[in-house]
């Protein structure tokens, strides 16, 4: 089936739009008559702002909620999410795969939009998907509103006129922010997937939750604990429909983060022994730090990795 994932994206937006006041964010149009959507700059912002954010990040072909839950005698707000186009949702939306650099503006971009700008095309290609829309919707992880330069370029290389940009913006170091990176459990189980060689036709369905990072102002650290958060705390749960299954439980063996050489420390020090040079580090270690799979073909369930709740406490200042 052909799904749109910037049409329901879409839907998703114009209800933010409509509740602007309640979610705390900010709609404004710009010059060139794209909408843009401060949901943690200037903003106020929040979770339930973060909660449609992530609904928008995965083309609204999943569902989202928000709890409380325990990671070894620490409890903190925890974002879930399902769903059953898992190509789709998370590696052909949610998935950060476009880097916007135009003039000093720089962001992550992900979201729907990616899919009409195809990046990375490989990607598209790997899971033959692409989308057909006259609206295209993106999310930024940023610090600063896109510029006009940066919706023309947005625009551009999705084939939409300027004001059919739809951009929501947060930085990192923001509630909505940090629990939109939280949102991404399945998506990064999903990846490590692919980088070991998976055939990704064969997942069905997925399941996964994250605590959601306790703010810092400043960024590095920011990034830091919203990585910790997904190493070291994210469960993630997958229906396959595998018949090799002993190249199944090798893939396994490797899919969590703690397969990794440089597991064991909160990232903010990995990051900064290379160098704040994300390429310096190993790509192994960005997973889930649980995996667990149930093969439809057979009946049989796997389960590797494990949460590590003594990291999550030293990534944000707590003794175990």
């Amino acid at each position: 089936m052909s799904v749109s994932v910037n049409k329901i994206a879409f839907k998703i937006v114009q209800e933010m739009i409509n509740k602007s006041v309640e979610l705390g964010i900010i709609v404004e149009k710009v010059e060139n008559e794209a909408t843009i959507i401060d949901a943690g700059i200037k903003a106020r912002g929040g979770y339930l702002a973060g909660k449609y954010m992530t609904e928008v990040c995965l083309g609204g072909l999943a569902d989202v909620s928000l709890t409380l839950a325990n990671y070894g005698g620490l409890t903190l707000p925890t974002i879930c999410v399902a769903s059953d186009y898992p190509s789709i949702a998370l590696l052909g939306s949610q998935y950060a795969g476009w880097r916007i650099s135009v003039g000093k503006y720089f962001a992550m971009g992900s979201g729907p939009a990616r899919a009409l700008s195809l990046k990375p095309k490989d990607l598209y290609e790997k899971i033959n998907y692409k989308d057909e829309s006259d609206v295209a919707v993106i999310v930024l992880e940023a610090t600063e509103k896109p510029t006009p330069e940066a919706i023309e370029y947005i625009a551009k290389e999705c084939k939409v006129e300027p004001k059919n940009v739809y951009a929501i913006v947060a930085p990192t170091s923001s509630v909505a922010g940090s629990t939109q990176i939280s949102g991404r459990s399945i998506e990064t189980g999903l990846h490590k997937f692919m980088e070991l060689g998976m055939d990704l036709s064969k997942i069905k369905c997925g399941f996964g939750q994250a605590p959601i990072a306790p703010i810092h102002p400043k960024f590095t650290q920011a990034m830091g604990r919203t990585n910790d958060m997904l190493l070291y705390g994210c469960t993630t749960y997958y229906e396959v429909e595998y018949d090799n299954e002993d190249e199944l439980i090798k893939i396994l063996e490797k899919a969590p983060s703690s397969s990794s050489s440089a597991y064991g420390r909160p990232f903010y020090e990995i990051f900064k022994e290379a160098g704040f040079d994300f390429y310096k580090i190993d790509p192994m270690l960005f997973a889930p730090a649980v995996v667990t799979v149930n093969n439809i073909k057979t009946g049989r369930i796997f389960t590797y990795g494990k949460i590590n709740s003594d990291i999550l406490k030293r990534s944000i200042g707590l003794s175990s």
